[in-house]
């Protein structure tokens, strides 16, 4: 089954959620704010988040924009006494896939929670990324989580080197600009912290190209531009 991150702050519903979907099979991890939820997102891997927007430390719907700009394909159901219609299109807006309303039936929030996880399986929801190409190497991305293989070997990959390579791979044959991957690591172009972020890019680029060697891929710089993702082999 899935592994769950549950976000609520309300300890009795976020109890009872937890040992529902535990029931159901699933892992549940669990955190009672924005904070606790975001560490726990950057620390761990989840298939799925049932977030609650009205979250103290951090709001839900912060919490929501830094999964869309970090984990864009992980699938999040917001769980929420936010019953307006202007509530629900501002959450399906900021990249909720799916609204439920409190209070809710058990039964439907685990048939919507596996309606998502099986739509985030299918390659059109990015449930992983391939490039094509001739080597018997196939280098696999996971859209939600940091992990990628060349053929059947894991790649030993960080949080940004990940995001990365995931970016590439979106854009494979296309230059990505050093903006581009800036926003991808959520960094403002006119922020003090990205003269070290772009000295950086060059020092992932060139762990990556190790990392893809004999892949029958290459990342090459284009010059003023950006890097494009390529295949080497015919």
């Amino acid at each position: 089954m899935a592994n769950l991150l549950i976000i609520e702050d309300d300890e009795l519903l976020r109890d009872g959620l937890s040992a529902q979907l535990s029931q159901a099979g699933h892992s549940v991890t669990v955190a009672a704010d924005g904070e606790a939820g975001q560490a726990l997102l950057e620390s761990h891997r989840f298939d799925g988040v049932v977030l609650d927007l009205g979250l103290p430390k951090i709001s839900g719907m912060d919490v929501l924009r830094w999964v869309r700009k970090r984990l864009s394909a992980l699938p999040v159901l917001i769980l929420t006494a936010r019953d307006g219609t202007e509530d629900r299109v501002q959450g399906l807006n900021a990249g909720a896939d799916d609204y439920l309303t409190k209070p809710f039936d058990m039964a439907e929030l685990q048939a919507r929670l596996a309606a998502l996880l099986r739509r985030a399986r299918l390659p059109a929801f990015g449930g992983s990324l391939e490039v094509a190409n001739t080597s018997a190497r196939r280098l696999r991305v996971d859209a939600t989580l940091p992990q990628a293989w060349l053929g059947d070997e894991p790649l030993e990959l960080t949080q940004r080197e990940w995001a990365l390579l995931s970016l590439l791979v979106t854009q494979a044959g296309r230059v990505v600009s050093r903006e581009d991957v800036l926003e991808t690591w959520a960094i403002e172009p006119g922020d003090s912290a990205s003269g070290l972020a772009s000295n950086a890019l060059e020092v992932y680029i060139h762990r990556l190209r190790r990392k893809l060697a004999d892949s029958g891929l290459n990342i090459r710089n284009v010059r003023g531009l950006g890097y494009m993702l390529e295949t080497t082999v015919p």
